[in-house]
């Protein structure tokens, strides 16, 4: 058969061209696979609470052995959980041992000491002893309940301020620190803001107030310092111990602060040791 002219010359073409490889596939022209999917995100744990009981108790120091001031001395127990203890030195003399711990350790101080569960947020350390029983153990070692602070006079009704009074009281902490026994007045926990130095004064036996319940005749007076002033070192009507020194409650934020670097970790059990200062004859 004869072929075009035209056809002739394709299939000329077609035989001279030469052959080539497929070229590999380049990234833009070969298939991708699916991206795989992100993986979903786990939850974190939260962070540990550092103000939680259980985290706070692995640091805080457990309650020193009970702190003598004579080996001699006979300790009778006032609780039955020993929370509150009489010590007698052998001239007769004594002493009231507490059992308290750590609440706060830094920050500005109105109360020493406090009844657990009223006023942690201002207070060094915190007790769950019934201060009526304080009290009473505190007139049984010699001391004597003054009047609380005045700050007016009850028969003009005028502004008249005096001073808390009564028995003198020496206030010592015993605890662990660092693995390290520690007794010292309990001022050098507090920090007087004006000197940069542990605070100064004394406290002393007010006796807080014993108040009857109209509504309850029989029942107990209700003993006021368990609202939480068990120890004040600011001005208070209900302090049990006070320093007889006019500080507005107002300011009391501006005259003294927890001297944290003194102070075990929160939790710590404490003993607080209770001394009346006989009068001076």
């Amino acid at each position: 058969m004869k072929l075009s002219p035209v056809l002739a010359m394709l299939l000329f073409v077609a035989a001279c061209s030469p052959t080539e490889p497929d070229s590999p596939p380049t990234a833009a022209t070969r298939p991708t696979a699916a991206a795989a999917p992100d993986p979903e995100p786990q939850p974190q744990p939260p962070p540990a609470n550092p103000f939680d009981p259980a985290e706070l108790a692995k640091n805080a120091e457990p309650l020193p052995e009970v702190p003598k001031a004579d080996p001699k001395s006979q300790v009778q127990e006032l609780q039955k959980d020993r929370s509150l203890l009489m010590e007698t030195r052998p001239d007769k003399s004594r002493r009231v041992l507490l059992a308290a711990e750590v609440c706060l350790r830094e920050g500005p101080l109105e109360v020493f000491l406090c009844r657990t569960n009223t006023k942690e947020h201002e207070a060094v350390i915190r007790t769950a002893v019934d201060a009526r029983l304080i009290h009473a153990a505190l007139i049984a070692a010699g001391a004597k309940a003054g009047s609380p602070v005045q700050f007016v006079d009850p028969k003009t009704e005028k502004e008249d301020y005096k001073p808390a009074s009564g028995t003198e009281v020496k206030v010592l902490v015993h605890y662990k620190k660092d693995g390290k026994l520690h007794t010292h007045p309990a001022q050098e926990w507090i920090t007087d803001l004006k000197t940069k130095k542990p605070m100064a004064h004394r406290w002393v036996f007010a006796g807080s107030r014993f108040l009857n319940n109209p509504d309850r005749p029989d029942a107990p007076p209700y003993y006021t310092a368990n609202n939480g002033e068990v120890i004040s070192i600011s001005n208070f009507m209900d302090s049990m111990l006070e320093i007889p020194v006019a500080i507005s409650r107002d300011n009391a934020s501006l005259n003294f602060a927890a001297a944290t670097e003194k102070i075990p970790p929160l939790l710590s059990k404490v003993w607080v040791i209770l001394e009346p200062v006989p009068e001076k004859k």
